[in-house]
């Protein structure tokens, strides 16, 4: 039983890191989310309407959260 549990949770990390995998944006002052800047390097197309609907909890910046729950509604490309 304790190598079922194990090998589920190995799959379960491998897994989630594959899913982020996909994020091309790049958070260039490390501070954990990203600014309109940073992703409007990633995505030229980025409006502040379309920047303002992925910020669901309007703090200014995007989670890696917000980020993947955005590229999930197809708003952004993933």
């Amino acid at each position: 039983m304790k190598n079922v549990v194990a090998t589920f949770g190995t799959v379960l990390l491998l897994t989630a890191g594959v899913a982020h995998a996909n994020v091309t944006v790049e958070d260039a002052d490390g501070n954990g989310s990203y600014s309109m800047e940073e992703l409007a390097v990633a995505y030229p197309d980025m409006t502040d309407d379309l920047f303002a609907e992925i910020d669901t909890d309007d703090d200014g910046a995007v989670s890696m959260e917000e980020l993947t729950a955005a590229q999930e509604a197809a708003l952004i490309a993933s």
